[in-house]
């Protein structure tokens, strides 16, 4: 008993050492592990419809939100807002925004919003760095909010078809980059 009291006292001080948590914070590899167990965990939930609903609804309801604000923004008329899981085939449809006024003009808007979810995810690695002290627990905090904002950032296959389904919005979306980035860049 006395070796795993030695132990436990060990790595209580080498894991309370200042320089082992700047280590830890600053290591990329690290970080990058800490993603790949997250996403490893939220996958292995796929085999349970409710337990996918429960690590899967606080993305849903960013990527889903900000799907309903776009259109509503963009006359897209939002109808249907839904944010339970229900089985399609082999996989589970997490949450769902209807529209019944979507043109060239708005598609491709109210479609690639959740792309919107990095702004909120690159402002709030800024604020969190300045504004929370930085231990363990808050690092890993940090990595699991960042996670859930840039994974469900990401559009969804269905979002992209209704994006590009509009060629006029394409051209339209197309020019106007084209121009910032001339005008800006």
């Amino acid at each position: 008993m006395d070796f795993l009291t030695i132990l436990a006292d060990k790595l209580v001080v080498f894991l309370n050492n200042p320089e082992t948590l700047k280590i830890f914070v600053s290591n990329r590899f690290l970080m990058i592990f800490l993603v790949i167990v997250l996403l490893k965990m939220k996958y292995t939930t796929y085999s349970n419809i409710y337990m996918s609903a429960l690590v899967n609804i606080p993305g849903t309801i960013l990527h889903e939100m900000s799907h309903f604000l776009v259109g509503l923004f963009f006359n897209a008329r939002p109808t249907r807002f839904n944010l339970f899981p229900k089985k399609q085939g082999d996989y589970y449809l997490m949450g769902s925004v209807g529209f019944r006024n979507v043109h060239f003009y708005n598609a491709i808007p109210s479609a690639l919003a959740p792309l919107l979810l990095l702004i909120l995810g690159y402002y709030f690695n800024r604020w969190f760095f300045t504004h929370i002290q930085i231990n363990y627990i808050n690092y890993i905090l940090y990595v699991f909010l960042q996670t859930v904002i840039i994974e469900n950032a990401l559009p969804s296959s269905t979002d992209f078809k209704v994006a590009f389904s509009y060629p006029l919005g394409v051209l339209l979306y197309s020019a106007a980059l084209v121009v910032f980035l001339i005008w800006f860049i």
